[in-house]
């Protein structure tokens, strides 16, 4: 799941920006998490919206309108429960529109200049996650992350061995889920119909769906189809035949996240979207075979910009990627542009995201009126990929990376930066990989 950001500012901006966050906000650290960076032209007005005077932004007056009432509900796991009349509006529970606020909430949606042909669904309800046994991240029932991203951008947290061991568990849960609502997808399932079985999943597992309830998010995975870039929220639309799809899965276990996206095909993709999906995974790779220790993470980005361009794409610049522990998002940032930003050097035990988005047209990014679903201006596709990723003394290993039992793609069949499954660059992560591979494209 990625961050939000603006234009490239200085370290100085930075600072500056988010002390003012902190006071608009009245504390919490809530801002840092969507907004990285802001800069002197731009202004807050919710914790994950930034207007800005060439920004595309509908404006909105908070994130109240996520938040679902959630209905009880029968399954095979505890995972729905009414909220109880005294808890606090905004924590799960949606309040009903009436009259004027109900005809001027869907006047918005109904006027609103879509780019593409996707558009907005039924949603079902909120889930909570009420198993008991399950460690849940401090924002699961107010939708308030309590940990503040670190002030100085260089400054990044160096994992423990026994953090590590964390991660990488971690890492295989949200894995083994992505692999599993990936097989799921087809055409006539619904994109809610994805999110029940990643929530179910997850839950199997130990784990807590992270996106769940984060600044108020309402689903447990992001569902992003065709020009949608990112934060995509899962409802009745149905996928259609040649449909483009990222699933975002983020799996909370034990006190940490594991992170991680992929694309899929919604039966045969046209020639356009293999060269679009290809061109993607390639300077995703070739991103991450850059990464050891000693190096400028900001480097990352000048490597994804240099392998689109020239095949004729473009990459987004409001998001980025973003370290990532026991705190969803934090140091470093990640972007995947060419930039100067000062924001660190890589060391063994930082752990962290890389997850372009590229475009067929325009980069810019158009943002709903439910302040988190962000497409295409131009309404052409786009596609992502993401990895969780240690730095180790030897290089990098993938702590999501694909297992036995992970379908293999065309896209990993035909690179040309790295053939068959990526796990890592260091001598364990190459010798796994290649033992998958020949049994994979055998």
């Amino acid at each position: 799941m990625v961050l939000r950001l603006n234009s490239s500012v200085s370290a100085i901006l930075f600072l500056l920006s988010l002390t003012a966050m902190a006071g608009i906000l009245g504390g919490g650290g809530r801002a840092s998490a969507f907004v990285p960076h802001t800069s002197s032209h731009s202004r807050i007005i919710s914790p994950n919206i930034l207007v800005t005077p060439s920004s595309p932004c509908v404006s909105s007056q908070s994130l109240n309108r996520f938040v679902y009432s959630v209905q009880e509900q029968a399954t095979s796991t505890a995972l729905f429960k009414k909220r109880s009349s005294t808890s606090k509006k905004g924590a799960g529970e949606k309040p009903k529109a009436k009259g004027f606020a109900s005809a001027l909430r869907d006047l918005q949606q109904n006027s609103f200049p879509y780019a593409g042909s996707i558009r907005p669904g039924k949603q079902s309800p909120q889930k909570l996650v009420i198993d008991e046994s399950i460690m849940k991240p401090d924002y699961a029932e107010d939708g308030i992350p309590k940990a503040r991203q670190g002030l100085l951008p260089w400054i990044i947290e160096v994992k423990t061995p026994e953090e590590i061991v964390k991660m990488k568990a971690a890492g295989r849960v949200a894995r083994e889920v992505l692999d599993i609502a990936g097989r799921a997808v087809r055409a006539g399932i619904t994109t809610d119909e994805i999110d029940n079985i990643v929530h179910e999943e997850t839950l199997k597992r130990g784990a807590y769906p992270s996106p769940l309830n984060y600044h108020g998010f309402p689903k447990s995975c992001c569902t992003s189809v065709n020009e949608v870039i990112c934060h995509g929220i899962p409802d009745d639309r149905k996928l259609e035949e040649g449909d483009i799809i990222n699933l975002d899965i983020t799996c909370y276990l034990n006190g940490y996240h594991g992170d991680c996206s992929e694309m899929f095909v919604v039966g045969e993709a046209d020639e356009k979207a293999k060269i679009l999906l290809q061109t993607t995974y390639d300077c995703w790779v070739k991103a991450m075979e850059f990464v050891e220790p000693g190096k400028d993470y900001k480097d990352i980005g000048g490597i994804i910009e240099d392998h689109i361009t020239e095949r004729g794409f473009t990459t987004v610049r409001n998001f980025c990627g973003h370290g990532i522990g026991s705190t969803f998002h934090t140091n470093p940032n990640i972007y995947h542009y060419r930039n100067n930003e000062p924001n660190g050097k890589m060391a063994p035990g930082h752990t962290f995201t890389i997850e372009p988005m590229i475009c067929e047209g325009s980069a810019q990014c158009l943002h709903w009126p439910d302040n988190w679903t962000a497409t295409t201006m131009d309404g052409k596709r786009t596609a992502q990929f993401e990895h969780t990723l240690l730095i180790t003394k030897e290089g990098v290993e993938a702590l999501t990376g694909k297992i036995e039992t992970s379908p293999i793609q065309f896209w990993e069949k035909e690179s040309e930066v790295h053939k068959g499954i990526w796990l890592g660059t260091t001598p364990e992560a190459r010798a796994r990989a290649a033992e998958l591979n020949a049994k994979a494209m055998a």
